[in-house]
């Protein structure tokens, strides 16, 4: 088994707020084996001094869309799965290069992009899918216009649609264990309106409670959880009370609801580089007028969000949800969060946090015995400056996933 020793590492530590210098790790195949203060006697087959270079866990974003590689879904829509896919393989190159090693799609990608990183055919970050997400007739995930024909069954309108149209508790029920059937690490459904969407103002509630507490019922009984895409405190808190464990974006929470989200133990995984990006640039990359004019209505409202959550002790975690051309500004959301959170405590939310949302405590999102040797090297401090974190990874000459480098230039 192959076996490296990094030296000389001033070692991130979600539990201190400086950086812990003169760390060694050694790595043995996937996995760290031992990290200490002090030198490790042990021998290696690769040794690697650091030269006091930050070394952090592997960044996790737990809000990507991998097959959005456009921005307008009506044009994702009619793009054959196999242009989609073979589109995808630059999204999470991309992702991968700026030191996230893991990340959770949040609707769309399928299990056979997940193996085909995990057998070594695309290069990408360890992948946590949902599947298409659930959506009611005339929710976030239906896309038609509204001159469109119905859809005929609950069963994916769309190969390449990130979500999937059921009404009704049991057609919530079967479209959550077909998800889970097809190979779903978690449940999305759409508990309000969005911004991406042509016939739902951001507002609105979707889904009975009886539907949400149905979907919870099956993601639970699959040992997984639901996450919701939410903006509104009414919306959110329906969503929590029935059982939701994750809200996905929450720009509109308010602070009595965000007190209602702690109490229940829910994370908020706010994506504020998103609506920058939509303000921005979305017009010109076709975006729909409809959802143009719905970015104003959530934008400036989401650094006040984090704010509520933090100050209520309910777990902020991280994502981003970009889309096509603009996924670039992945790392954006750093800065960004930055505004409400310290610097310790936004790449807190990238890595240890996430990984709690994950299920995946002391194996992701640390540098510890045990873990999965996710490493990521940067040029410099970057608890005192998120911006060695920006420019496609600029600053990170060395990005490890399981033990193996697919970024190394120290040696």
């Amino acid at each position: 088994m192959t076996t490296t020793l990094i030296k000389n590492a001033a070692l991130f530590d979600a539990d201190t707020p400086e950086l812990r210098g003169g760390s060694e790790v050694l790595i043995e195949g996937d996995r760290i084996k031992e990290v200490s203060d002090t030198p490790v006697t042990a021998s290696a087959d690769t040794v690697i001094d650091l030269g006091g270079k930050a070394l952090l866990p592997g960044l996790i974003d737990a809000h990507v869309h991998v097959n959005s590689v456009v921005v307008g879904f009506a044009s994702l829509e009619n793009m054959p799965q196999s242009l989609v896919t073979a589109k995808s393989q630059g999204i999470l190159r991309g992702m991968i290069m700026r030191g996230f090693t893991t990340v959770r799609d949040a609707g769309g990608c399928d299990w056979g992009t997940r193996a085909a990183i995990e057998q070594g055919d695309f290069l990408g970050p360890r992948l946590f899918i949902a599947g298409k997400a659930l959506s009611q007739t005339g929710g976030h995930g239906d896309q038609r216009s509204p001159v469109d024909m119905p859809y005929g069954c609950a069963c994916g309108f769309f190969p390449t649609a990130l979500g999937r149209v059921c009404d009704g508790v049991p057609e919530v029920r079967r479209a959550a264990r077909d998800e889970i059937r097809k190979g779903a690490d978690q449940i999305k459904i759409m508990a309000s309106g969005g911004v991406a969407s042509p016939s739902d103002p951001v507002d609105f509630t979707q889904f009975s409670l009886e539907e949400i507490r149905a979907a919870v019922e099956e993601a639970e009984a699959a040992n997984t959880y639901v996450m919701a895409h939410a903006y509104t405190g009414r919306a959110i808190r329906r969503a929590v009370e029935s059982g939701v464990r994750t809200i996905e974006h929450g720009n509109l929470l308010d602070e009595e609801v965000a007190g209602v989200m702690a109490d229940h133990g829910a994370f908020l995984v706010p994506t504020l580089a998103t609506y920058e990006a939509l303000g921005k640039e979305g017009e010109a990359l076709g975006m729909s007028p409809e959802s143009c004019a719905k970015i104003e209505d959530v934008r400036d409202f989401g650094i006040r969000a984090v704010e509520y959550a933090k100050r209520a002790g309910a777990p902020v975690g991280h994502g981003s949800d970009l889309l096509g051309e603009m996924q670039r500004h992945q790392s954006r959301e750093f800065l960004l969060k930055s505004e409400a959170m310290t610097a310790h405590e936004t790449l807190v939310s990238a890595t240890k946090t996430n990984a709690t949302i994950l299920n995946r405590d002391g194996e992701l999102g640390v540098v510890a015995p045990g873990a999965l040797a996710d490493l990521v090297v940067v040029n410099g401090d970057p608890l005192q400056d998120l911006g060695l974190l920006q420019d496609q990874g600029a600053y990170m000459p060395a990005i490890m996933k399981g033990g193996v480098f697919v970024k190394n230039e120290l040696i």
